[in-house]
C-alpha cells in the first residue's frame, strides 16, 4: 500500500487561522514543512481517510476524481467538510476518473452530508455519491480492502477509527482519539492476525502530558497505546509508527519533532509525506 499524508495539522491548522502567537508568526515567515493543513490520508490514490476544508489545496497535486472510497472518522468540520461535495459533477467537474464516490461514516456524518449539501446540491451531482452508515465494531469490504471499524474516545457522536487491510498489508489509523476504549482493544484482540505494518497516531499534544479523559493523544499516550497493542500481538519491532495531527499549541518545530523521532522511535509526518508498505 502507498500512503500519503496530505494534511498533518489539527483543527486550526498551522499556522492557526486566527492565531498571532510567536510560533504561528514564525511559521508564516519560515514556511516549508512547518505549514500544516488539516488531516487527510490518501491510500493508493483511491481511498481517502477524511475530507477536510483543505482538500482543495491537496487536490493541486492529486486527482481527487480518482478517489473511489472515503472513510470518515467523525463529523467535525476539520475531518469532514461536506460543502465541497456539491462540486463533484455537473459543470464543476468534467471527465472524472471515477463516477461514484463511496462514503462510509457514522450517522452524524450522514446527517452533516445532508445538511451541508441540501441548499446547493444539483440532481446531476447527487448521483455521484453512494453513502453508507457504519458504526463501531463492524467489518466492511470494498474493492480490495477489508476495513474494521473501532470506537474512538473523542466526541459525543460515535467517532470511528480504522484497521485497514489490503494485499496482506495492515494499517491501523488512530486519529482523532484519546486513550483507546477498552472495547476497541478487545475488538482488535478478537480480530487478531499478524502485527500491523503501520500505525498512524494522533499526536495533537506532542510532548505535553495527557490524562485518561483527553480527546487527543500526545507521545505519552502514543507509547501507552503501543504497549497495549504489543500486548495483544498487533504491533512489533517492524511496525512503522507515524505521528500526526499536530496542534500549533504543541509547537511542532523541526527541532521538537527530531527529538520525538530520536527518543520515541516514531516518524513525524509532514504534509505530502509518502510511505510504502
Amino acid at each position: 500500500m502507498h500512503i500519503t499524508y496530505l494534511g498533518t495539522g489539527a483543527a486550526e491548522g498551522i499556522p492557526a487561522l486566527f492565531c498571532n502567537c510567536e510560533y504561528c508568526r514564525g511559521v508564516r515567515e519560515r514556511g516549508g514543512r512547518e505549514v500544516r493543513t488539516r488531516s487527510q490520508v490518501l491510500i493508493d490514490g483511491e481511498l481517502s481517510i477524511d475530507f477536510p476544508p483543505d482538500a482543495f489545496c491537496h487536490a493541486r497535486n492529486y486527482d481527487f476524481s480518482a478517489v473511489k472510497y472515503l472513510l470518515v472518522t467523525h463529523s467535525h468540520m476539520d475531518h469532514f467538510y461536506a460543502h465541497d461535495f456539491i462540486l463533484r459533477g455537473y459543470k464543476y467537474a468534467s471527465d472524472m476518473t471515477e463516477p461514484v464516490l463511496h462514503i462510509y461514516g457514522n450517522q452524524d456524518v450522514m446527517r452533516v452530508f445532508a445538511e451541508c449539501t441540501r441548499r446547493e446540491m444539483k440532481p446531476e451531482v447527487i448521483g455521484h455519491f453512494a453513502l453508507r452508515s457504519v458504526g463501531a465494531f463492524e467489518e466492511i469490504s470494498f474493492g480490495g480492502y477489508r476495513v474494521y471499524t473501532l470506537l474512538a474516545q473523542h466526541s459525543s457522536e460515535e467517532p470511528l477509527l480504522f484497521l485497514i487491510e489490503k494485499g496482506g498489508k495492515r494499517i491501523l489509523h488512530l486519529t482523532d482519539t484519546g486513550r483507546l476504549p477498552d472495547d476497541s482493544i478487545r475488538f482488535l484482540a478478537e480480530i487478531g492476525g499478524a502485527p500491523v505494518d503501520l500505525i498512524t497516531f494522533d499526536c495533537t499534544f506532542l510532548f505535553a502530558a495527557t490524562d485518561s479523559s483527553a480527546r487527543h493523544m500526545g507521545l505519552d499516550e502514543n507509547m501507552r497505546t503501543l504497549d497495549r497493542l504489543r500486548g495483544i500481538g498487533l504491533a512489533d519491532e517492524h511496525t512503522k509508527k507515524i505521528i500526526t495531527h499536530f496542534s500549533h499549541n504543541a509547537r511542532p518545530s523541526p527541532t521538537a519533532l527530531a527529538r520525538a523521532e530520536r527518543e520515541f522511535g516514531v516518524i513525524a509526518a509532514y504534509d505530502g509525506m509518502e510511505i510504502e508498505i
